[in-house]
C-alpha cells in the first residue's frame, strides 16, 4: 500500500475535535469539552476536512451534524485515539520500576531460602509486576543474561565473567553441619582446620557452592573430600544425618530451615567463615539495569 503524504494525515488534536462534535452535537459544546475556543475548533475541523478531502460536518441552526463521511471518520478516530491512550499507558508503565514482565533467575542454593522473603515484598510494593522466575545453575543463568533471556539473576559471588555486571548485597558465612553427637558439635572454638581428617560432603559438580566450599576447605591440610555428592542442600543435610560425613551449610540456608527436622548439629565457626557473597547480576548495558540495582537494594534490606 502506498504511503500517504504527511500533509494528508490528520493530527490527534483534529481527531479529538471531531469526536467531541459527535459526542456534543454542537461546536460550542465540543469546544468546551476539549478546552479550546469555538474559532479554534472550527479551524481545526476545516483543516481536517481539507486533509481528508471530504465534508465531515454540516453546520445548521440546530447544531452540528456529521455527514456519512464524518460518522465514518469519527468512529475510526475514536478507535485511533483509544489506541494512542493505550500506547501512552504502556510506555509509562514500562518506564516505572518493575512494571510489566521481569524475568529473574536464582541459583538453587539461594532461591528456596530467599525468594519466600523477597517475592511478597516485591508484590506488595509493585502490584503490577509480572515476575517470571527461573531456578538454575549459575553458568546457565549467566548464559541467559547474556542472551537476554533473563533480566537479572540472584547468584553467589565471587563469579567473574565478561559482559555481566554484579552488585553484592550480603555476605553469607558457612556453618558446619555434622551428625548429632559428633565431636565437633560441642566445640565453641570451631575453625576450618578442625575439619582435618573429616569426610567433607559437597554438592555435585556444577553447583557454585561446591567451588566456594572447596575454596574454604583448602585452608585445611589433611581434609578428606568425600566422593559422595548431593544435588541439593536438603539432600546434603540428610546425608550428614545418616553419618556419611560432615559438610558446610550457608547461613542463609540454615536460617531458612534447610536442616529442620534432620538429626544434625549446625555450628558457626569461631570467626565467621565467609564462603560466599550473595549478589545480583545483569547484562552490562541492559535497559533493566536500574531495576536490577533496585532489586539489590531490596535484597540488602531483607538480609541486613
Amino acid at each position: 500500500m502506498e504511503k500517504l503524504p504527511a500533509s494528508s494525515l490528520p493530527t490527534l488534536r483534529q481527531l479529538q475535535f471531531l469526536t467531541a462534535i459527535q459526542a456534543q452535537g454542537s461546536f460550542i459544546g465540543a469546544a468546551d469539552a476539549v478546552g479550546v475556543t469555538q474559532p479554534t475548533l472550527s479551524a481545526g475541523i476545516k483543516e481536517l476536512e481539507a486533509a481528508l478531502g471530504a465534508l465531515l460536518v454540516e453546520r445548521g441552526r440546530s447544531g452540528a451534524v456529521l455527514t456519512p463521511a464524518g460518522e465514518e471518520a469519527a468512529e475510526r478516530a475514536a478507535t485511533a485515539l483509544a489506541e494512542v491512550e493505550d500506547l501512552v499507558r504502556a510506555v509509562q508503565a514500562a518506564a516505572a520500576p518493575f512494571s510489566g514482565s521481569f524475568r529473574l533467575g536464582a541459583i538453587p542454593t539461594i532461591a528456596p531460602f530467599l525468594l519466600p522473603r523477597l517475592l511478597p515484598e516485591l508484590k506488595k510494593k509493585y502490584p503490577v509486576l509480572r515476575l517470571q522466575m527461573r531456578e538454575d545453575l549459575t553458568a546457565r543463568l549467566i548464559g541467559d543474561l547474556r542472551s537476554r533471556a533473563l533480566d537479572a539473576a540472584i547468584v553467589a559471588l565471587p563469579y567473574v565473567t565478561p559482559g555481566v555486571a554484579v552488585e553484592t548485597v550480603a555476605e553469607d558465612e558457612f556453618f558446619l553441619v555434622c551428625p548429632e553427637g559428633h565431636g565437633l558439635a560441642a566445640r565453641n572454638d570451631l575453625r576450618p582446620e578442625h575439619l582435618k581428617g573429616e569426610d567433607v560432603l559437597l554438592l555435585d559438580d556444577g553447583h557454585c557452592l561446591r567451588d566456594h566450599a572447596t575454596s574454604l576447605c583448602t585452608l585445611t591440610p589433611g581434609r578428606r573430600q568425600s566422593e559422595l555428592g548431593a544435588t541439593s542442600l536438603h539432600t546434603l543435610v540428610h546425608m550428614v544425618a545418616a553419618g556419611m560425613g560432615v559438610s558446610l551449610l550457608p547461613k542463609l540456608a540454615a536460617d531458612g530451615g534447610a536442616a529442620a527436622g534432620a538429626r544434625v548439629a549446625v555450628r558457626p565457626f569461631a570467626s565467621p567463615a565467609i564462603g560466599r557473597s550473595i549478589g545480583v547480576a545483569w547484562r552490562e548495558g541492559s535497559q533493566r539495569e536500574a531495576e536490577a540495582r533496585l532489586l539489590a537494594q531490596h535484597l540488602r534490606s531483607i538480609l541486613a
